[in-house]
């Protein structure tokens, strides 16, 4: 429903005190953070509501440390209903403190030191740093122009001690989704030189059609038996502030060997209950506030590459799937990523990411990346801003 994402939806003092990672609570009170990719949104009611009933109880004991069985449940159930991968069993599921931490225990479990892993360029910084944390060694490919897998790039940079290629599907920072036919290329050479494949497919719910999102592990047994996918509630839910997500093994026993790898079991680690409580109930009742708020954001993608794409001094593609924008600066003749960041930051009072590598990879340079997820009110006055200080 539109009142969900209305401008006076969006609780901005709330924001100001709780919204870190470079957004609203870590700017100055007139700066617009289009950073971070966490909705400004209040999440569906009937997750608070879900929360509110799990709290009244006053019982916050020990979970279990492999997940809450309801909540792995709803993770099955989803996997198999809406992203296609037959066959997936509470199980297979192991929940995690995130979904960036669910890339960590995946880099730990496949990777020796010393072990290399296949990861784009550009691509979310969180995929060099899951495997260099396990001590492996990042073997970059570069994405070609447009964006696609080319099977014949990571053929190239697979050597003796590669274990595994790691994808964002969908991509982030492009925005773009592969088709079954570039996922099928990635499944075909893990399968010729044995390796495993870690999806990321966290933005895999943000997807406009007529794209659409396909499930690396879906494309068949081949292809389920080395995937470990992972999954996450903060791009669809916004759920980011309670650390919840979870990967889907191939197996039980590769799942109980995740679990193992997690620590979980030591109790030093694991996932809060009432977190799985909230993204319980997102996978089992709050799809129509999930499905209306990527209709608010195919019109927020819209109306950004729409009035971005005017500038000539800007180059912009609408993405298929996420709310980023990967905006291509070097026409404005303003300095790299880096300086045009924070030209818009001092001139216009707007925050962006600049493609630096320490975000995206060294093929990330002369981009900013923004985002989209707010109101239509904000993102219009957080683009006057930005466009007039560059003109």
């Amino acid at each position: 429903m539109s009142h969900w994402f209305s401008d006076d939806s969006v609780a901005l003092e709330l924001l100001r005190e709780r919204a870190f990672n470079l957004r609203w609570a870590t700017v100055d009170p007139d700066v617009i953070p289009l950073t971070a990719a966490d909705p400004d949104f209040p999440v569906a009611p009937v997750i608070r509501g879900a929360i509110a009933e799990y709290a009244s109880g006053g019982v916050f004991s020990y979970g279990p440390p492999d997940g809450l069985p309801s909540f792995r449940e709803a993770c099955a159930h989803v996997q198999v209903a809406r992203r296609g991968v037959p066959g997936t069993t509470p199980d297979h599921i192991l929940p995690t403190d995130s979904a960036a931490s669910a890339m960590f225990v995946a880099a730990r479990f496949v990777l020796d030191p010393g072990d290399e892993a296949v990861v784009f360029d550009p691509v979310d910084f969180l995929f060099a740093a899951s495997v260099e944390h396990a001590g492996g060694v990042v073997r970059r490919v570069r994405l070609g122009d447009d964006g696609r897998i080319d099977p014949a790039a990571i053929a190239a940079a697979i050597g003796p001690r590669t274990r595994m290629i790691a994808l964002c599907n969908p991509h982030n920072p492009l925005g773009r989704v592969p088709d079954a036919a570039e996922l099928q290329g990635v499944v075909d050479l893990a399968e010729a030189h044995d390796l495993w494949i870690l999806s990321d497919e966290v933005w895999g719910d943000i997807v406009y059609a007529p794209r659409r999102h396909v499930a690396t592990a879906s494309l068949g047994a081949a292809a389920a038996a080395r995937t470990l996918s992972v999954h996450g509630f903060s791009k669809t839910f916004g759920l980011a502030g309670l650390r919840v997500g979870f990967l889907a093994a191939p197996t039980p026993e590769v799942r109980n060997q995740l679990l193992e790898v997690s620590r979980a079991p030591t109790t030093a680690y694991g996932v809060a209950t009432l977190s799985q409580v909230a993204a319980e109930a997102a996978y089992r009742h709050a799809w129509p506030w999930a499905e209306a708020f990527v209709a608010h954001l195919c019109r927020m993608r819209d109306l950004a590459v729409g009035r971005l794409g005017e500038h000539p001094g800007l180059s912009v593609t609408a993405p298929e799937g996420t709310y980023v924008l990967f905006v291509g600066i070097r026409g404005l003749g303003l300095g790299d990523e880096l300086a045009v960041a924070q030209h818009v930051l001092d001139h216009g009072r707007v925050a962006v990411v600049p493609g630096a590598p320490r975000w995206f990879g060294p093929g990330a340079a002369g981009h900013i990346r923004l985002t989209f997820c707010t109101s239509e009110g904000l993102l219009t006055e957080a683009l006057d801003r930005l466009l007039a200080s560059i003109s």
